[in-house]
C-alpha cells in the first residue's frame, strides 16, 4: 500500500509507524485513520514484528482529529462523533493494546486531544522534554475520548485525571513522568535513539512472555484478586511449555546470553 499519511517500515523485528502529516501537526483524518489501521494489521499477522514503535513526524506528535475533515459551524447540522469514535478512535485504541508485543511510543512534540490518549494508549511512553500533553476536549464542550477517560485516572489518580480534563492545561513532559503518566521524557536529540535502544533490546527479548505481561496487566483492572491469581497460573503453566522459557533457564545455568526466539 502507498501511504501518504504516515511512514511505515518493518526491518529486524522492529516496526516503526510514523503519523507523517507535519504541517498539521499529524492531526487525524479519516483517510489516515485507514492507514494507521492497515499498518497495525501488517503487524499484528507479521510474525517477525516483535515491538512496535509509534512516532510523529515534524514538530508535533499529534494533535487529535484534524477538526478541518469534519467542519461545523453554528446552525448547521451536527455530526456524529459517536460514529467517529466507534468506526475509528475505539478500535485503533483496542488494536494497540491487544498487540502481542510491546508498543513504544515516542512522543516527539505536542500530543493533544486524541493525540495525547494515543500514546495513553501504549504500553511504554518516552517523551522528549519538549513535548507536552493536553487534554484539549474541555475547549470544544467535548469529553476526553480515544480511552482518555479510563487511562488517565488509572495513571495519574482521579484529582489530576479531572484536572487534565476540565481544564486542558498543557502538562510538559518532565511533569509527565514525575505524575507518572508516562515511563520518561529524554532529552529531544536523544529521544529517537532511546526508543530505538529499548526497540532494539525488545526485538531481541522472550516476547511470548512479554505479550502475556501486557495481556495480565491490562487484566487487573477488572479482576478480583483470586481471579488474577488464576490467570497468572494460566499464563505461567503456558509459557512454561514455551521456548524462550527454556532457553533462559539454559542460558542461565551456562552462564551465556540467552537466544530467544519470541516464542
Amino acid at each position: 500500500m502507498n501511504y501518504e499519511s504516515i511512514r511505515f517500515t518493518i526491518d529486524n523485528g522492529i516496526a516503526i509507524l510514523t503519523l507523517n502529516r507535519p504541517d498539521k501537526l499529524n492531526s487525524f483524518t479519516q483517510a489516515m485513520h485507514l492507514e494507521v489501521r492497515h499498518a497495525l494489521e501488517q503487524v499484528q499477522s507479521d510474525r517477525s514484528v516483535r515491538v512496535l514503535v509509534l512516532t510523529g513526524a515534524g514538530r508535533g506528535f499529534c494533535a487529535g482529529q484534524d477538526l478541518s475533515d469534519r467542519a461545523v459551524e453554528p446552525g448547521s447540522p451536527g455530526v456524529d462523533l459517536g460514529a467517529s469514535v466507534e468506526q475509528f478512535y475505539a478500535p485503533l485504541v483496542m488494536s494497540l493494546r491487544s498487540l502481542p508485543m510491546p508498543v513504544i511510543c515516542a512522543v516527539n512534540g505536542v500530543a493533544a486531544g486524541a493525540g495525547a490518549n494515543l500514546a495513553l494508549a501504549c504500553d511504554i511512553v518516552l517523551a522528549a522534554k519538549s513535548a507536552s500533553f493536553i487534554e484539549a476536549f474541555c475547549k470544544l464542550g467535548l469529553i476526553p475520548d480515544t480511552g482518555g477517560t479510563w487511562h488517565l485516572p488509572r495513571t495519574v489518580g482521579m484529582a489530576r485525571a479531572m484536572g487534565l480534563a476540565m481544564l486542558g492545561e498543557k502538562l510538559p513532559a518532565e511533569k509527565a513522568e514525575e505524575w507518572g503518566l508516562i515511563w520518561r521524557a529524554v532529552p529531544d536529540e536523544s529521544l529517537m535513539e532511546e526508543a530505538m535502544k529499548m526497540a532494539t533490546h525488545f526485538a531481541s527479548a522472550p516476547t511470548k512472555g512479554l505479550a502475556f505481561t501486557k495481556k495480565a496487566l491490562q487484566a487487573s483492572y477488572a479482576n478480583t484478586l483470586p481471579q488474577q491469581l488464576q490467570l497468572e497460573a494460566d499464563m505461567m503453566r503456558e509459557l512454561g511449555y514455551s521456548h524462550d522459557y527454556r532457553e533462559g533457564v539454559a542460558a542461565f545455568m551456562a552462564k551465556r546470553a540467552p537466544q530467544f526466539k519470541g516464542e
